[in-house]
């Protein structure tokens, strides 16, 4: 026959009751009680401490054996107990009243109260959790978590005199590994060194997140039964919050292996859950006092206290270096860059924050690699395989040949991955590749455990050696952190943002030219009618300064070249501000070019708006004509001075100075020309003018407001656009009054703060959804008559919502946080776009372009 062999779970280690094991250490005693003081429970050594047989205290009032001040002390502390998971502790109380001095602990254990009782220390009283301030300052002057479980091992040995202590920390499947310690001198070194997860079964790590600490001072000690061993209805005391609690033969088994005669626990919780463990181990028996083990429990909470502070401390820093590239990404946006143009320094951005040994780049089929990567045609293959994996979130493995077979054969360049899909569909990602690291995880013996028979069945035996024992790991790399994961989730939408960003871009650069020509056609038919205006005006003001028919033709000619050179001027600045000192050089070239070198230009020149360049070149060329005709530079000795100034508010002074040509009079009759001078730049430009005739000569002195005035220096800005035109609320509200306004935005606080806009501008019954599905559902059963779509919806866009609404006539606009056009193509295109964050003015435009359509 063959024999068959024993199946192990490693669940079997996890059945043993350690928690209800019915004995305790015998450096103490156990009394348990019901609510009336009846004695139900007692360890059989209370026969040597109240002098009566163990058995027959059962039953009995505690009173008879405790002493008036010591019921009251317990009565006191049980009256401030918080819970079952809560444990009251006393200090020198004379249990007996004979003049001994007795610690003492009180719980709650079922329908019962659990007395433990312990000697106290003799000698003079040291207060041990004084202690614990000044250690917790020295920890929190530690730089670094490895600094501080460095120290917090240091310090407790210290405090407690343990041969080893050491920093424990458990690993995701169970495993642990000691990351501190300190040592006497004299014992081996375990830092470093791994233990499976079946050295700590999990109903032991469960007891860990209940009860903080755990003190074994003998393994070789017999220790004491419960009497009696179940409860009248069958049910042995629970002994989970116990101090005393006696140890699993397991355990003893576990611990004589390894040399340690008495060793103590001291859990490190972070955010509810097991971090760790502060772990101690003595070779020789160690009997700790209660106020030591309990200034060391305090040791320990303050101390799980810092590392949360110090692993925080971590993840702010991960937050700002990820908050720094997103940043980055938007400023290289901003300046027109492209996120695969420059890719090597896109590439070192990223390492900054997260490590890695290659990157490829895959956007709209392009390939773009840096480091130690797969080759394109490899990559294709696994960007399928990433499809399945989620297009929404971040994907991260240490051993992509596990999971996906082909990257076996680029092992040897890659093994670990972390992708970041950058596109609302599955087909484009950043992809951070890291090579395989071969691990050598040092643990204390050989993991592989021997199997044997116990009462509970096949179970697995403690080693026996805790040598080194090396296991070598490969096709795996060094694991993604999950800082390193949050930080690439915050990095996915940030490209996300940058996609969009471009795919706007060009979207926008397509359809420019033909928004620029309708623009343009606009643009040339207004200012078409107002020049064929002017030219209509000058015909008509002309005709009374001229004598004759050649008279009449020679001014109204010059004035309309005047403003053909102005606006050829104007035309060469592609429509941009112009220099004033060209207008007037160019004025004087047409009509005194055989004196231009008399008329002198001074002071900074300016750059005028095109809306007020033809007002200033008709000015100009009154003021050459006349000084040609009648004033200095008719004159072969006549000069003409124009002085430009910049006032304090950016306004333009010009002062026009005529010297040296023939004597001036008033003139008696004001023309057109004169109207022109001293009439157009206050009416048309809000400036002011001031002309006077003194007999050396003409003297002018204009003042234009700094609206008109672009710059003093060569200009770079481009002509700024019309203002929106904002309708009032008031002549929106009456075609707004009726019908349902949906609101599509998954964002509640933003969703309420539309609704209230919308209120405002006359929307009496508004509906907000979060989702497209609630959206459908209110569009088909309600009169919609205008709808705010939220474009992004998490994982979802409002697109289907705005079909069904185009579909059905209703009109709606979009808001969007990526700051530009992500859903306005095909159908959509002619839809307005409100940018988040917007307020009143903002969406009222939106509305006013809407009915204007």
């Amino acid at each position: 026959m063959t024999d068959t062999p024993h199946q192990v779970d490693l669940s079997t280690c996890d059945l043993e009751p350690i928690h209800i094991i019915g004995r305790i250490q015998s450096f103490g005693w156990l009394l348990s009680f019901s609510s009336d003081w009846i004695i139900n429970h007692v360890s059989l050594n209370c026969e040597a401490l109240f002098g009566a047989p163990a058995r027959d205290m059962v039953g009995l009032p505690a009173t008879q054996f405790l002493s008036p001040d010591a019921m009251h002390d317990v009565r006191t502390r049980l009256q401030v107990l918080s819970g079952a998971g809560a444990v009251e502790r006393l200090f020198e109380v004379d249990l007996l009243g004979d003049g001994r001095l007795f610690d003492m602990a009180v719980h709650i254990s079922g329908r019962s109260y659990v007395l433990e009782i312990e000697p106290h220390e003799g000698g003079r009283r040291r207060d041990f959790v004084s202690y614990v301030r000044p250690m917790i300052d020295r920890l929190r002057q530690s730089t670094s978590i490895e600094q501080l479980c460095a120290s917090a091992a240091r310090h407790l040995r210290g405090l407690t005199g343990f041969d080893r202590v050491m920093i424990y920390r458990f690993e995701g499947d169970g495993a642990g590994e000691v990351v501190a310690e300190s040592l006497n001198g004299m014992v081996d070194s375990f830092k470093g060194l791994h233990f499976p997860a079946s050295d700590i079964p999990a109903q032991a790590r469960r007891l860990y997140t209940r009860n903080m600490l755990r003190i074994i001072s003998d393994v070789n000690d017999p220790t004491v039964a419960i009497h009696p061993a179940t409860d009248p209805n069958g049910d042995p005391l629970d002994l989970s919050m116990s101090g005393l609690r006696a140890v699993s033969p397991i355990h003893v088994e576990y611990l004589r292996n390894m040399g340690v005669k008495a060793s103590m626990s001291v859990s490190i919780m972070r955010r509810g859950k097991l971090w760790g463990l502060m772990a101690c181990h003595h070779y020789a028996p160690l009997t700790l006092s209660y106020s030591v083990r309990t200034a060391s429990e305090l040791f320990g909470e303050f101390f799980a206290y810092l590392l949360e502070q110090k692993e925080t401390d971590f993840a702010l820093e991960q937050r700002s270096a990820s908050m720094r590239l997103h940043d980055e990404m938007m400023a290289r946006v901003a300046a027109g860059g492209s996120m695969l143009e420059g890719f090597e320094d896109f590439s070192e951005s990223i390492r900054r924050v997260i490590p890695f040994d290659g990157i490829i780049g895959w956007v709209d089929g392009r390939f773009v690699s840096h480091g130690a990567t797969p080759g394109e045609a490899e990559f294709s293959e696994l960007a399928r395989f990433l499809n399945t994996a989620g297009a929404s979130t971040v994907w991260s493995t240490d051993a992509i040949g596990a999971v996906f077979a082909p990257a076996q054969a680029w092992g040897d360049r890659a093994t670990g991955l972390l992708a970041l899909p950058v596109s609302r569909s599955p087909r484009d990602y950043i992809v951070l590749f890291r090579r395989e690291q071969l691990r050598e995880v040092k643990w204390a013996g050989n993991p592989e455990k021997a199997i044997e028979l116990g009462p509970n069945g096949a179970r697995l035996t403690p080693r026996k050696s805790f040598e080194l024992w090396k296991e070598e790991r490969r096709g795996h790399s060094r694991p993604w952190t999950e800082e390193e994961r949050l930080a690439a989730d915050a990095l996915r939408v940030t490209l996300l943002e940058v996609v969009l960003r471009l795919a706007d871009a060009a979207h926008e650069e397509r359809e420019q030219a033909t928004r620029q020509q309708d623009i343009l056609i606009a643009e040339l038919n207004h200012r078409v009618r107002n020049i064929l205006n002017l030219i209509r005006g000058l015909v008509t003001q002309s005709k009374e300064s001229a004598s004759t028919i050649d008279d009449f033709a020679e001014i109204v000619g010059s004035r309309i070249h005047a403003l053909a050179r102005a606006h050829d001027q104007v035309t060469q600045k592609d429509w941009t501000p112009s220099s004033l000192y060209d207008l007037i050089r160019t004025e004087a070239a047409a009509y005194a070019s055989h004196s231009a070198d008399r008329v002198v230009i001074d002071g900074p020149d300016a750059l005028v708006a095109p809306s007020a360049f033809t007002t200033l070149a008709l000015v100009f060329h009154e003021l050459m004509t006349n000084s040609c005709k009648y004033g200095a530079l008719a004159d072969s000795r006549g000069t003409v001075t124009i002085t430009l100034d910049r006032g304090d508010d950016g306004s333009l002074e010009i002062d026009w100075r005529e010297a040296d040509g023939p004597p001036v009079k008033t003139p008696t009759r004001r023309g057109f020309g004169s109207t022109i001078i001293e009439r157009t730049i206050p009416h048309e430009l809000g400036g002011s003018a001031s002309v006077i005739y003194p007999p050396e000569g003409m003297k002018a002195l204009f003042l234009l407001p700094a609206d008109h005035i672009a710059s003093f220096e060569t200009p770079t800005a481009s002509e700024p656009k019309p203002p929106v035109e904002v309708p009032s609320a008031a002549d929106l509200a009456g075609a707004l009054q009726d019908g349902i306004a949906l609101i599509v935005e998954d964002n509640v606080i933003i969703a309420m703060e539309a609704e209230d806009v919308l209120r405002g501008l006359g929307f009496n019954d508004c509906r907000i959804a979060g989702s497209v599905r609630t959206a459908l559902e209110i569009v088909e059963g309600g009169q919609v008559s205008f709808a705010m779509l939220d474009i992004n919806l998490g994982k979802d866009t409002s697109e289907p919502v705005a079909q069904v609404l185009l579909e059905r006539g209703v009109p709606f606009i979009f808001a969007s946080g990526y700051g530009e056009r992500s859903l306005t193509t095909g159908p959509f295109k002619a839809m307005p776009v409100v940018t988040k964050p917007y307020g009143e003015r903002e969406v009222r435009a939106a509305i006013g372009r809407l009915h204007r359509r």
